[in-house]
């Protein structure tokens, strides 16, 4: 990795409209699709493909985690993981590493899962579907007819993405001069949407770590956890990258930094890599710092967002569960839902920082070489979720 110049760096309320859904999802389109794909495209195509791949892989990781779940070659994976998860789901972590049975997050990420090759096969495949250029229009249409998700479900993650590439078109757009006012409106134009928006403010910060599949991906699926985090990763990344060089020319280049490090934590098609995946999900505060001081609203819907996902996945990929459809919708509702702050503010600082930042990934254009951190979010709750990465 080529070495950087930079240093490391360190309620809203309810919209409503006269508008039906459909029309309201055609607005925030129209709004977005103002701000533009060509931009992006023009200026970070590499970028532009990535975001678009991002949609596509991650769609098909649902379906492919989904799958090897309900495969009848690995039930005896899963039963032996259930076993494993019930049986350290109520273990404190004095306990746990009183019984040899801890293991740090970080080196979890790194050791093989239950399912193994299938795994394996999957990640290659995924990685190949990255490297595919798509056009906006695919990426648009990536979570349509999902096998593993509902439409609704769906609707609400692609609408997420939007925001997020109209998020990144403001930043790099030299002719909006009132950033936070644009991003202001890019809020109150995703919020339009009630049902298929998430909340401006944190849900219990907790929740990630707590609920009942909770670590299901990570654990059952270590290569892919990895895989898609470091996409989340680079979201971020590049987005704080073009924000601090809209701040300051001595930032320039910082979404080449971030695309060299990104690729670097990818490695090679069997998750091979010098430079480690994220082991602890990547949260704005931590990994867009500037973004979280420039629009809370905003670096809020992008981590209930990334939470809102890895919580499905979790569901998607905890062993022998029969109600999957019923707990993704219950998720989908409890961060859809504006009607309360289940957390506060400081609270949910206090939790994204909690896994470290080196451990989410490493600063976007910064230098971090080793973790700041001792224990995981996991690890500092004490309970619940210190788990193997494979069964014993």
């Amino acid at each position: 990795m080529t070495t950087s110049k930079y240093s490391c760096l360190g309620p809203v309320r309810r919209y409503t409209i006269a508008l039906s859904l459909g029309a309201a999802a055609s607005l925030f389109s129209a709004v977005v699709g103002a701000q533009s794909g060509a931009d992006i495209r023009d200026q970070y195509p590499q970028l532009a493909d990535l975001f678009n791949a991002f949609d596509i892989t991650q769609a098909k990781a649902f379906e492919e985690v989904a799958k090897i779940n309900d495969d009848p070659a690995t039930k005896a994976a899963r039963d032996t993981l259930q076993m494993q998860l019930k049986m350290m789901a109520g273990k404190s972590m004095n306990e746990m590493m009183a019984s040899g049975m801890a293991h740090d997050d970080g080196m979890g990420m790194g050791m093989s899962g239950p399912y193994q090759e299938l795994e394996v096969q999957t990640r290659v495949a995924l990685l190949e579907q990255m490297r595919v250029q798509y056009s906006n229009a695919d990426a648009e249409a990536a979570y349509a007819d999902n096998g593993a998700v509902n439409r609704h479900v769906s609707e609400v993650l692609k609408r997420g993405r939007n925001f997020e590439k109209g998020l990144f078109n403001i930043y790099i757009d030299a002719s909006i001069s009132d950033k936070r006012a644009a991003v202001a409106t890019a809020v109150a134009d995703y919020l339009g949407d009630d049902r298929h928006s998430v909340a401006t403010v944190p849900k219990e910060s907790t929740y990630l770590i707590e609920h009942d599949q909770a670590n299901g991906f990570k654990t059952a699926f270590p290569l892919l956890s990895g895989f898609l985090w470091t996409q989340q990763w680079l979201q971020l990344a590049a987005l704080e990258a073009v924000i601090l060089e809209s701040l300051d020319s001595q930032f320039s280049n910082g979404v080449d930094v971030a695309l060299e490090r990104f690729w670097n934590k990818v490695g090679s098609a069997g998750g091979m890599s010098m430079f480690p995946a994220p082991s602890e999900l990547p949260m704005a505060p931590a990994i867009a710092p500037d973004l979280y001081s420039q629009s809370e609203e905003a670096a809020m819907i992008i981590d209930n967002l990334n939470i809102l996902e890895t919580v499905i996945t979790d569901i998607l990929a905890y062993p022998n569960v029969e109600n999957r459809g019923e707990l993704i919708d219950a998720a989908v509702a409890k961060f859809t839902s504006k009607d309360t702050e289940d957390t506060k503010q400081m609270d949910y600082l206090l939790f994204a920082l909690r896994g470290g930042i080196y451990n989410q990934g490493g600063p976007a254009v910064g230098e971090l070489m080793q973790s700041e951190r001792n224990r995981s979010r996991s690890a500092m709750n004490m309970q619940h979720s210190m788990i193997m990465s494979t069964p014993q």
